[in-house]
């Protein structure tokens, strides 16, 4: 049977029951005065009625607080949160982006899902809110191996039209940074920065990696004196062909840069420099629960839907409908 035949994936009230086991495991909880005890479950209620539907629609999941007397339903304070969209669809759109290994365009959301494009673009930023962990223990430990390395995000020369083209621009001039960490066999962080010097990279270093890990690195100059600091240093020189040392390389990162660019390239082709840490954090999500890990798909959905809480996002605070 398929995965997608689960009924919270076209039945609405079997949605809401899906979202409210995963966030109320210990039953509902009042988000106006976080009362946990007695509420009433509230049936047979309907929105006003209108054109579209002249009877309104059924509100599932609606539940009344027995100490504040305020309604509510699992949506609030969540990515859900007044949206018109259907849960159902949501949970669709989830399963879609945590399955999908190097993403999934909003185009291709709007098509399967039949929602507008900027219904799709938005929800997907939403849900890609859900997933940025915001985890702040630091990587690795001692005996464990962390790999560094930077990539640029941007559009070739030689793909622009020919009047477009600026014969100065080579290597990563006008092009976005990406610095990632991974820790060998564990998880991934990945931040948008401004440049790769050792003055950028060394606060990421220091307030992500325990200094008790052996540092993986290439020979950026960025690395030289920040990985003095931790308990090894090796660098590979890629200048040389160098690519593996015995136990020093940085193959596992350059892993995570081929689906990060394979992703980017052939799915969403153009990603606008103010989202680009979004997207990283979607990268970052599915590579850190990768199924040689032993999470699955439905795992990783679960999870990504035990991060709605508290990520609201509004239209407002997301600048520009660029690249999707």
């Amino acid at each position: 049977m398929s995965v997608l035949s689960r009924p919270y994936f076209y039945d609405e009230a079997a949605a809401f029951e899906h979202v409210e086991a995963i966030l109320w495991p210990q039953g509902p909880v009042c988000p106006a005065c976080g009362n946990m005890g007695k509420h009433y479950k509230l049936t047979g209620v309907r929105t006003k009625p209108s054109k579209k539907n002249p009877e309104g629609i059924e509100r599932h999941g609606l539940y009344k607080c027995a100490e504040c007397r305020k309604q509510f339903t699992v949506r609030m304070g969540t990515i859900f949160e007044e949206s018109h969209l259907p849960l159902h669809k949501w949970l669709q759109a989830v399963h879609l982006m945590c399955s999908s290994k190097k993403g999934i365009s909003a185009h291709q959301l709007h098509r399967v899902l039949e929602v507008t494009y900027k219904t799709a673009w938005f929800l997907a930023h939403r849900i890609r809110e859900a997933m940025r962990s915001g985890e702040l223990s630091p990587m690795g430990a001692k005996g464990k191996f962390v790999e560094a390395d930077t990539t640029y995000i941007g559009g070739k020369e030689k793909s622009k039209h020919v009047g477009k083209r600026n014969p100065k621009a080579i290597g990563g001039v006008g092009k976005q940074i990406v610095h990632t960490l991974v820790e060998r066999g564990g998880s991934v962080r990945s931040h948008h920065v401004a440049d790769v010097s050792g003055k950028t990279l060394g606060p990421l270093l220091f307030n992500n990696v325990d200094r008790k890990s052996a540092l993986m690195t290439d020979t950026g100059g960025g690395y030289y004196r920040v990985g003095k600091a931790f308990a090894r240093h090796e660098m590979v020189d890629h200048s040389k062909d160098e690519y593996v040392r015995g136990d020093a390389y940085s193959n596992t990162v350059e892993n995570y840069f081929s689906i990060l660019k394979r992703g980017v390239t052939g799915v969403y082709q153009n990603i606008s420099k103010h989202h680009l840490h979004r997207y990283l954090a979607e990268f970052d999500f599915r590579y850190t629960n990768r199924a040689a890990r032993g999470i699955d798909d439905n795992a990783r959905a679960f999870l990504a839907l035990s991060g709605v809480r508290g990520r609201r996002l509004t239209y407002r605070v997301s600048p520009g409908v660029s690249g999707a």
